[in-house]
């Protein structure tokens, strides 16, 4: 109780400190030498969680997120941060530690060319489900348009820190009003500082053309390349690799101005450099999602089917991942936010679920998690909110013992510094 009277002690005195410095520099006769709209939160969270396996745990959390967008149409510039500290008071110190997620995004629209690079980092204690840093309970919002986590980690682990990292450049150039190509390419890092994961590289190289048909439809088609290597697997000498080659049509339809749906689907073609451990084979790759976007309500589903590097416990995998989100705004007080995925990863090897060396090829692993957030605001800087999350997993491939397989369930509350947001001119 004491350690818990502290923290709150301590969030507090910052809140007022942030509220002293903050709100003088956004108004102040100057100026700021940015221009655009800032949304930043601090928070305090506890949480009880609770399964049929696991000992019962409490934590508290103290957070904060910002966002950021500049209003220039010619180098527009965003960015999204969220992170904290967690400790367990109670219960074993699955999450106790730091955790870090942030989104940077710089585009140059010039003429009929656009360019658009982007950076996302994240360090976890865990793999991520709820909100944009993906630690669930800690009050961020949920639901709605904020990007989600990446789907890299398919296979849902506890005690388990992750640096994530993904660099993405694209290039798009456009003929006419209704003809462009694009082309563009990414770089991820998947790094297991304690061991306890299969290190990852990823690159990937897409090219695709689009066709406006009319005001609704758009036609598109695209390659991707994707190369997926393990820079030291345990007990392997040799070099691992495996690459895929996807090529997709598809279509996108504006069914009214703020509903669109987007399919593309197409064969993937597989081999990699060790065919006993990854045999060549074919598959199919689907990209679906149908967005709506209201003055009170955004909601979003999507489907893929693709190939990953194997969530970080498999030689490579195959997955399916159902994803929704909805958030609505009752009046200017209240928020109610709702997600939840489906995520399938199955071993692209047929030959077993290990190999002689004790890698992990086979088997396959199913998720599920949902999340439901409520989050009232008290005058123009306080807000209160309440959530749930339950994450499940099963799996018939041989994962490691910090690996959910069981009904996890996480009740929250906590408070939080919000303002509305600020507009900055320059």
């Amino acid at each position: 109780m004491k350690t818990t009277l502290k923290t709150l002690a301590l969030f507090l005195t910052v809140c007022t400190a942030a509220h002293a410095q903050v709100v003088p520099a956004a108004t102040g006769p100057g100026g700021l030498p940015v221009s655009g709209s800032l949304h930043y939160a601090l928070r305090y969270s506890e949480t009880a969680q609770f399964s049929s396996l696991l000992p019962d745990m409490q934590t508290v959390a103290v957070s904060g997120s910002a966002d950021y967008a500049n209003v220039s149409e010619r180098r527009p510039f965003s960015m999204n941060y969220a992170g904290g500290y967690t400790w367990t008071p109670v219960g074993p110190s699955y999450e106790t530690g730091l955790f870090q997620r942030m989104l940077l995004s710089q585009g140059i629209d010039w003429r009929k060319w656009q360019v658009l690079v982007s950076d996302d980092v994240s360090y976890l204690p865990q793999s991520p489900t709820t909100g944009f840093s993906g630690i669930p309970g800690v009050g961020e919002p949920i639901g709605g348009t904020n990007p989600p986590p990446s789907t890299s980690q398919s296979i849902l682990v506890l005690n388990t820190h992750v640096v994530d990292n993904i660099a993405k450049a694209d290039l798009e150039h456009s003929f006419s009003a209704a003809t462009a190509l694009s082309a563009g390419g990414s770089d991820e890092l998947l790094r297991y500082p304690d061991g306890n994961g299969y290190n990852t590289d990823t690159e990937s190289a897409i090219l695709e053309i689009t066709q406006r048909l009319n005001a609704r439809n758009r036609l598109l088609g695209r390659y991707a390349f994707s190369q997926f290597s393990y820079p030291d697997l345990p007990g392997v000498t040799y070099s691992v690799t495996f690459t895929t080659n996807t090529g997709l049509f598809g279509f996108q339809h504006k069914w009214s101005r703020n509903l669109t749906t987007d399919v593309a689907a197409g064969p993937q073609w597989l081999s990699s450099s060790e065919a006993t451990l990854l045999p060549s084979s074919t598959n199919v790759s689907v990209n679906a999602d149908t967005n709506l976007l209201l003055r009170f309500t955004s909601a979003g589903v999507s489907y893929s089917r693709s190939t990953n590097g194997g969530g970080g416990y498999l030689v490579g995998g195959e997955t399916d991942i159902v994803q929704g989100n909805v958030l609505h705004e009752f009046g200017t007080n209240l928020t109610i936010g709702l997600t939840g995925g489906y995520l399938r990863t199955a071993g692209l090897s047929n030959n077993g679920l290990t190999t002689t060396a004790g890698l992990n090829t086979g088997g396959v692993t199913d998720s599920t998690f949902g999340g439901a957030q409520a989050t009232w605001r008290f005058g123009r800087n306080i807000i209160v909110f309440a959530n749930y999350t339950g994450t499940d997993q099963w799996s018939t491939s041989a994962l490691p013992a910090n690996a959910i397989n069981q009904l996890l369930q996480v009740v929250g509350f906590g408070v939080g510094y919000s303002p509305r947001d600020t507009h900055l001119r320059q």
